[in-house]
């Protein structure tokens, strides 16, 4: 599990790095910060599963640097001198609070628990992926695609694609008839596989088109592809030759 430990004091952070080390196997300290800002890159860097987190230091203090990775994924643990900011941890949705000098029981009960709260996302998202299986399988066979968006699932008709943007991580999907673009938390190469010999084609590393939306091409370096919508699809100098000799095949 990937650990990141935050503390202003140069002992506490050896002391929490050495127990760890000794009596939670499951942890693999990937970077260890004393202060606010260094945690953020740290944090954007590694991608942490769980971090100690102490709340006074220079800079940004604990509850900032939890502000700021409000919506993050991974655990957080306050440790603290100070009992008075309990309330403050929990408000915050810190998933333990442990007092300085911590005690071995109290940390091995704490890491414990960031060990079960990863189990169980990955049991939840394994349950996702499932029920996408199962729908793109058996409940709507060759038709609809169900997709993963930040709000749940997005089931789309694969007839109604006119062409995919790949958006970092993520993928817009635009549709025919003027309909609102849908985000779906899925690579642009995951979904292109999704939509493998369904008439779609990758012209660029960031666009797949629907060939039966392709109004007509317009020659140059890479060209370019004019969708029945109006959109300019740009084409790349390294799948142009492979573009041609796919229409060529319509």
């Amino acid at each position: 599990m990937r650990t990141i430990i935050v503390d202003d004091e140069k002992l506490s952070r050896s002391v929490l790095k050495l127990l760890l080390e000794k009596h939670c196997p499951a942890v693999n300290v990937v970077a260890v910060c004393a202060d606010g800002i260094s945690a953020l890159e740290a944090i954007e860097k590694y991608q942490p599963d769980l971090v100690f987190l102490d709340v006074e230091m220079p800079g940004l203090n604990g509850f900032e640097v939890l502000q700021a990775c409000k919506d993050a994924s991974f655990s957080i643990i306050v440790t603290t001198s100070y009992d008075h900011y309990a309330l403050d941890a929990i408000r915050h949705n810190a998933l333990d609070y442990l007092l300085k000098p911590i005690i071995r029981e109290d940390l091995v009960d704490a890491v414990d628990k960031a060990i079960m709260r990863k189990r169980q996302k990955e049991q939840s998202e394994g349950k996702a992926d499932s029920l996408m299986e199962f729908l793109h399988q058996h409940l709507y066979p060759g038709e609809r695609l169900a997709l993963p968006s930040p709000e749940g699932l997005r089931m789309l008709l694969v007839k109604d694609i006119l062409y995919c943007v790949a958006d970092g991580e993520s993928t817009c999907i635009h549709l025919i008839n003027g309909a609102e673009p849908s985000l779906v938390c899925r690579s642009l190469k995951e979904v292109e596989g999704l939509l493998k010999n369904k008439g779609f084609f990758r012209v660029h590393h960031s666009y797949l088109i629907n060939l039966n939306y392709m109004d007509r091409y317009i020659k140059g370096d890479g060209g370019d592809i004019i969708m029945t919508d109006g959109s300019c699809i740009p084409v790349s100098r390294q799948r142009k030759q492979e573009f041609m000799d796919r229409i060529e095949k319509l």
